[in-house]
């Protein structure tokens, strides 16, 4: 395993991590980014002119999301390399420092939205980190993450790579099931949601009856609000079948 992560390290380095952007804009993440918010698209809520906090930003790929529809976004990085980046692409937006392991208090919360895409999993503290988003956010928190395929509600542990520019900044990562993430989210949100579809990218499965033996990755969304969402493509149940959104 070390010596698989040096070999990431070096080739990072080689292909310009130094640029500020990688890995982020390498075919397969773009891919990924896109598939993600054509789905998030197709749930059809509404945040036009909302306030938005979108949390690990990384280089703000999907930030145009909320900035192409009029909201005012206040973008977080734990990573002061991609707090440089995005002060340089995003110069209207507020660009603060935000460590989820060790969050501080953000002016101007609660937020209508809080945003947080592909970032849980790479917290060693996810439970106190969802409780520190609940209090950030007025309206909906919209959550994607990495989860176990296992049924039972459990979140477990593991150290990752402080110096890769994806992972962890802390060296602690964690794999929650998807029914200890509802379950953390009901105790802050009287409504909480997953989409009977899923983004159309192999890291999404459709079929949560299949072998969990596999390490192969799996990815849920979640949608947490505190008010009702009049919403056929939302469930408030666990979807052991989902479609893809195509």
């Amino acid at each position: 395993m070390a010596a698989f992560k040096v070999l990431i390290r070096n080739a990072l380095n080689r292909m310009g991590y130094s640029l500020g952007r990688y890995p982020f804009h390498t075919p397969l993440y773009l891919q990924h980014t896109a598939r993600r918010m054509e789905h998030l698209a197709s749930l059809q809520i509404d945040v036009r002119g909302k306030t938005v906090l979108d949390v690990g930003a990384g280089v703000g790929d999907q930030s145009h999301y909320y900035l192409d529809r009029g909201c005012s976004v206040t973008l977080t990085d734990a990573r002061e390399k991609n707090l440089s980046y995005l002060r340089d692409r995003y110069p209207a937006c507020r660009v603060i420092p935000l460590d989820l392991d060790y969050p501080s208090q953000i002016e101007g919360a609660p937020f209508d939205i809080v945003h947080c895409y592909g970032v849980l999993y790479h917290l060693g503290s996810p439970k106190e980190a969802l409780a520190f988003l609940a209090e950030q956010c007025s309206g909906l928190l919209l959550l994607e993450s990495k989860v176990s395929a296992v049924h039972e509600s459990n979140v477990a542990t593991f150290d990752e790579a402080s110096d890769l520019p994806s992972f962890s900044v802390s060296g602690q990562g964690c794999l929650p099931t998807r029914s200890w993430i509802l379950e953390e989210l009901r105790k802050a949100f009287p409504w909480v949601y997953l989409p009977k579809t899923q983004p159309n990218h192999p890291d999404f499965p459709l079929d949560w009856t299949e072998d969990v033996s596999d390490s192969k990755t799996r990815r849920a969304i979640f949608i947490a609000s505190r008010s009702p969402l009049e919403n056929d493509i939302l469930t408030t149940k666990l979807p052991a079948l989902q479609t893809p959104h195509l």
